[in-house]
């Protein structure tokens, strides 16, 4: 028995350090990164499936897989729905292999520095790249799997080793707010740990610059916001009151000149009133969210139950407006409208429930480290959420299973702390 429970020890620390490594390759190497995690996947469901199927959250994602192959069945263009499964039924199948490994609050320390150390190389090579117009040689990209394209994608906005700023934009968003949570666990023990807390420091600082340089507004609110509810959290009401200030000025600078925001654009760095107020663009109303949205809304009336099909969104907007577009700007509405009200319903009550248990279980622990920790990824997670009314982040690898393993993280360690969990 102790012998069997020693090996069963040894098998579990094993397929850790093994998931460990996958997630430190995932952003900068993503083939040894997914590699690894299909390892890992193979190793869980082999030893625990029986586990697997008996939880209720994993049976309700695979109800969810049954409704969106239905849709792919049925949708107006099935080849491209069939294709639209993989950005889903792979990253339900991780998350629930993840949820078995990922159960003791110790392991989300470890995981947040596996997920933002390689952000400070990434922020590097992206000042490389909207400063100094670095590339990369083929070689790189054929080993790597990415690219440094001068300037930005687009050009002036930096995407470093990413193909689009705005998938830089939220990782970036992600590892800032779990690096400040990391910062937060170390001042709170900053006795010993004045060596972390300088590294993590160079990591907040790089993250945000390289979030500033993104110019993506939507992780520029997000980043606000998690500073708030970090303060919020903290009980520092002073410096919500302070971001509370930058932030109205900023917009008033941006939004209404008229009255007053003229002699604030003295204060406000311009390429941010500018950005925020989107005069940096010219852009045809097809490129517009609200055009976006209004399509999506429009195809949720006419197939509101099943949708259009996975990835029919493309083909849809390109007949009706002669534009090509390849994806509308807002996952959720983009989710209903492809895969119908049945599945967003569904996969929002999945969510509903994961972070409800993990608020409850947030509220049961005493120790204040784990409890900051736990609570960054909330925030994390909260933050893909909002991320994506106003975006799309499905279609990267890297960044779309980064968050699902943050969620899986979530799932994984409240459900272990629950007195009533499901087996």
């Amino acid at each position: 028995m102790q012998l069997s429970k020693l090996k069963a020890g040894k098998d579990r620390q094993g397929t850790w350090l093994c998931f460990c490594a996958s997630v430190l390759f995932l952003t900068l190497f993503p083939a040894a990164g997914a590699l690894g995690l299909v390892i890992i996947l193979g190793i869980v469901w082999r030893s625990q499936y029986q586990t697997i199927l008996r939880d209720y959250l994993n049976q309700a994602l695979l109800v969810l897989t049954g409704i969106l192959i239905l849709s792919s069945a049925l949708a107006k263009y099935p080849a491209d729905a069939w294709l639209g499964l993989a950005n889903f039924v792979p990253y339900f199948i991780l998350f629930m292999a993840l949820r078995c490994l990922i159960t003791k609050p110790e392991q989300l320390k470890q995981l947040s520095w596996l997920i933002v150390f390689p952000s400070l190389p990434i922020v590097f090579l992206g000042l490389g790249q909207i400063w100094l117009a670095w590339d990369t040689p083929p070689l790189v990209k054929s080993i790597l799997g990415w690219e440094l394209i001068p300037l930005g994608v687009p050009p002036g906005r930096m995407s470093s080793v990413f193909n689009y700023t705005n998938f830089l934009a939220i990782y970036l968003a992600i590892a800032f707010i779990l690096t400040l949570g990391l910062w937060l666990a170390n001042w709170q023990r900053r006795s010993d740990r004045w060596k972390n807390l300088i590294l993590l420091t160079v990591i907040v600082l790089a993250d945000l610059s390289g979030l500033v340089l993104t110019s993506s507004r939507n992780a520029w609110g997000i980043a606000v916001l998690a500073l708030m509810a970090y303060a919020f959290y903290l009980g520092w009401r002073w410096i919500v009151w302070s971001i509370s200030g930058m932030a109205i000025s900023i917009l008033w600078a941006a939004f209404v000149p008229q009255a007053g925001g003229t002699h604030l654009r003295r204060v406000v760095p311009s390429f941010i009133w500018i950005r925020l107020s989107d005069r940096a663009y010219d852009r045809p109303v097809e490129t517009l969210r609200l055009t976006q949205w209004q399509f999506c809304w429009d195809l949720i009336k006419d197939r509101p139950l099943f949708g259009w099909g996975l990835r029919n969104f493309t083909t849809l907007y390109e007949a009706k407006y002669n534009f090509w577009l390849g994806h509308p700007h807002s996952f959720w509405l983009m989710f209903g409208a492809e895969a119908g009200l049945a599945a967003l319903l569904l996969l929002l009550a999945i969510i509903a429930k994961i972070m409800l248990r993990a608020v409850q279980a947030l509220s049961t622990w005493c120790d204040q480290e784990t409890k900051t920790i736990f609570y960054s990824y909330l925030l994390a997670f909260i933050a893909s959420v909002v991320f994506n009314l106003a975006d799309v982040t499905v279609f990267d690898l890297r960044v779309n299973t980064l968050i699902w393993i943050i969620l899986a993280a979530i799932s994984g360690v409240s459900s272990s702390q629950s007195p009533t969990k499901n087996p």
